[in-house]
């Protein structure tokens, strides 16, 4: 058996597969990840449960850069270090970015769990890349192997400078940067991100919150909440928040898909993508993903589309547990 996770930062999914029985789940859990006192400690105790469960191999996504097997994390609360993370699981174990078991899990997924934004050309050849917005913003890069596959690399880049497009982001960078100093892409396109957009577009409204509305971003993940209420049309400032948010994120793929010239493919992955995803197919996430001047006819042929599957880091980072056990 082997155990896999898929730690964010908002919550840690933590599971034993069976390799023998076609990746069956033999237990799950999923944890508050600011409740966790240390990753590790989290892992013991839930191999521990009754019955208890020995693993022969382990892998697990978190969210923050791995250098050297250790990682402190930027939306958690711990710092992480493979060794002790073997040492409670017992066995051989590896601590990987969570974009990267994403993209794992991504690449074997069937085609009924992706919803297709833009058919594109792809190139076979080409380069693919993911970008998910959840409590962070995650993005990888897949390189076509030669045979068949793909080698997964991270990336960080979701801390890289916000670039505003017009004179309303303009103006919601000046926002934030009053707020935070540096305004990272992070800062708008999350879940804490549409929360932020919301915040400054309610600022430039003139009126204040409705009570119904307050009273809920005051109890609820507002980010959430903003992103809910704007699907529905029930308050305009939520309605033009999630344009907004949508708008920004379709820019950024547009930007990850040059960066890395991804012919293959952009994949749009996390937790936000699926909830929003009638938004998303709307056709401003792929206009603002082809504005990019002289190569516009470029990124009109790169396919884009959304993961569906919620499981797909966690079944990455199984994937690549399965491919440490002995053979």
């Amino acid at each position: 058996m082997i155990l896999a996770g898929d730690v964010g930062g908002t919550k840690t999914l933590l599971a034993v597969f069976d390799p023998g029985a076609g990746m069956s789940i033999v237990r799950e859990a999923t944890l508050p990840s600011e409740e966790i006192e240390s990753l590790e400690s989290a892992v013991e105790a839930f191999l521990l449960g009754a019955p208890r469960l020995k693993v022969g191999a382990a892998c697990l996504g978190v969210a923050g850069p791995v250098v050297d097997g250790r990682c402190v994390g930027v939306n958690l609360p711990w710092e992480i270090h493979e060794r002790r993370l073997a040492a409670a699981v017992g066995a051989p174990a590896r601590l990987i970015n969570d974009l990267e078991a994403a993209a794992h899990g991504v690449l074997s997924l069937p085609p009924e769990k992706f919803l297709v934004l833009q058919p594109g050309t792809p190139n076979p050849r080409g380069n693919m890349a993911l970008i998910a917005a959840g409590t962070g913003l995650g993005q990888a890069l897949m390189v076509p192997d030669g045979h068949g596959g793909y080698r997964v690399a991270p990336s960080e880049g979701g801390h890289a400078d916000f670039a505003p497009r017009d004179e309303t982001q303009v103006d919601l960078y000046r926002f934030l940067r009053a707020e935070f100093g540096h305004v990272s892409w992070e800062r708008v396109l999350s879940g804490p991100g549409l929360a932020n957009i919301y915040r400054f577009l309610q600022t430039r409204a003139g009126h204040a919150t409705p009570d119904w509305l307050r009273a809920r971003l005051q109890r609820e993940d507002a980010g959430a909440v903003v992103g809910e209420v704007g699907l529905s049309g029930r308050d305009p400032v939520c309605v033009e928040a999630l344009d907004l948010f949508v708008s920004i994120y379709g820019a950024q793929a547009g930007n990850l898909a040059l960066e890395t010239l991804a012919l293959g493919g952009l994949v749009v992955g996390g937790g936000i993508a699926p909830k929003i995803q009638a938004k998303l197919s709307d056709g401003r996430f792929t206009a603002a993903f082809r504005d990019k001047g002289r190569l516009d006819s470029l990124l009109a042929s790169i396919p884009v589309k959304v993961a569906l599957d919620p499981r797909a880091p966690l079944r990455g980072a199984a994937r690549l547990a399965a491919e440490m056990l002995p053979s």
